[in-house]
């Protein structure tokens, strides 16, 4: 795996972050500003613009690693270099040389949107005469670029559901392993903001907190922070990574994917799409809800979106028969909402949980949303790490969600990886249905 946010370099930093209860939510820098030309001060929404989780610089890239000229480096949007070295990154943190992945069916599939970059360079006058200007405002080269890079010959394109993107790849990276399409796949997501006015829309929807912090299921939730940043993912078929005898950060169990429809106006959350996701999930991981100890949850502290989850959640509870109550946390009181990336960034999370068996607390939760009935019956949100409840026989499970506000809605099931075997296991159902995620030394 890897993952990338400001004052985060790595799985090792995101992981403090995680434990120690931080964020890293803070003000849009003053020179990012000012080379953007933007106007954001003088909106009427101006202060929740600035507040956010933002990197200091997004300037910086290594185009001769990459195989790029100057010129190409400097007409690609940010986003397709974040999306080259984190993609890179995950592969070098699996222990693969990259060389042995040339030739290879192997999946590229990407959530994410373009920054806003190609405007800027417009204003500046930068790409008159450009030839690399098409290049480097593709959305579709964000997962091209990476497919090119490792030369591998599999499905390469980038997915955009909203905010379900990354999760959506990831789903979609499953299904064809689990189908015998392809052995290997590299799903991620990135999310950069050229301009702080961009979230002008957001705004104006009523999604963004006016403080800049995300207080999901609390009762001071308004909004949710925007976040730069992203992750990759390395998945591989199941008995594969156990013959190879690869470290598996988790097993990916089951997932799925689906839209609510006419159920709701867009872009009101529904409950009943939601719930239909973890439904599906469910079934193809060949689980019970009982079985699921932790759901990452989409939580993005918005007035409709909290209550719109626990209600599509207390569905799934009274559809399984759940008996007990269900942790859950959101990984954007940390880093802000990152949008495209947001699926991908809670999966990561929840990998890193059951790899370390430990739950992390949920940032800025005191007291349940007023809107949501009788919360602590069904729920709870951790204000501190604790070690992972140990069951024998019982591996540790997790579920991570991602909603699309145009309806597009996204579940994942996680589990512990399993011991080494003494033999390989031969590919069967239950292995099929599988993929091992981000194998890694750490």
């Amino acid at each position: 795996m890897s993952c990338r946010f400001p004052g985060v370099d790595d799985l090792g930093g995101f992981w403090r972050l995680l434990l120690e209860g931080k964020s890293t939510v803070a003000s849009f820098p003053e020179q990012r500003a000012a080379d953007s030309h933007s106007n954001y001060t003088s909106h009427p929404d101006a202060a929740t613009l600035r507040s956010g989780s933002f990197f200091d610089s997004i300037d910086g890239f290594d185009a001769e690693f990459f195989q790029a000229g100057a010129a190409e480096a400097a007409a690609m949007d940010p986003v397709q270099r974040l999306g080259l070295e984190l993609a890179w990154e995950a592969v070098e943190d699996a222990g693969i040389p990259a060389a042995t992945l040339a030739g290879r069916e192997i999946d590229v599939v990407v959530g994410a949107a373009p920054s806003g970059y190609e405007l800027l360079r417009k204003l500046s006058g930068s790409d008159q005469d450009d030839h690399y200007a098409a290049l480097g405002s593709s959305g579709a080269l964000i997962a091209n670029r990476i497919s090119s890079l490792f030369d591998v010959r599999g499905m390469s394109f980038s997915a955009d559901s909203g905010q379900s993107s990354s999760l959506v790849s990831l789903a979609l990276t499953c299904e064809r392993i689990r189908a015998g399409a392809v052995d290997m796949a590299i799903a991620g997501g990135v999310h950069l903001i050229v301009d702080p006015e961009a979230g002008a829309g957001l705004a104006n929807l009523g999604a963004l907190s006016p403080d800049g912090r995300c207080f999901t299921f609390d009762e001071r939730a308004s909004g949710f922070a925007r976040g730069e940043g992203g992750a990759f993912v390395l998945l591989k078929r199941l008995d594969l990574a156990v013959a190879d005898g690869d470290h598996i950060h988790a097993v990916v169990r089951g997932w799925g994917v689906g839209s609510g429809g006419a159920l709701t106006r867009m872009p009101d959350p529904s409950p009943d799409g939601q719930a239909a996701a973890v439904l599906s999930a469910l079934t193809c991981a060949q689980v019970t809800f009982d079985d699921v100890d932790y759901v990452e949850a989409h939580g993005t502290g918005t007035r409709l979106g909290d209550p719109a989850e626990i209600a599509g959640l207390r569905a799934v509870f009274r559809h399984t028969g759940r008996s007990r109550r269900l942790v859950i946390g959101s990984v954007k009181t940390n880093v802000g909402h990152l949008e495209p990336a947001a699926g991908i960034v809670g999966f990561v999370k929840a990998a890193l949980c059951v790899r370390r068996a430990h739950l992390v607390a949920n940032v800025n939760f005191r007291t349940p949303n007023p809107a949501i009935d009788d919360f602590h019956d069904d729920f709870e949100v951790l204000d501190a790490a604790r070690p992972w409840p140990s069951e024998p026989g019982r591996p540790r499970r997790a579920g991570v969600s991602a909603f699309g506000m145009g309806g597009t809605h996204a579940h994942v099931i996680l589990e512990q990886a399993p011991a080494a075997p003494a033999e390989p296991r031969a590919m069967d159902e239950e292995t099929a249905c599988a993929a091992a995620v981000s194998y890694t030394h750490l």
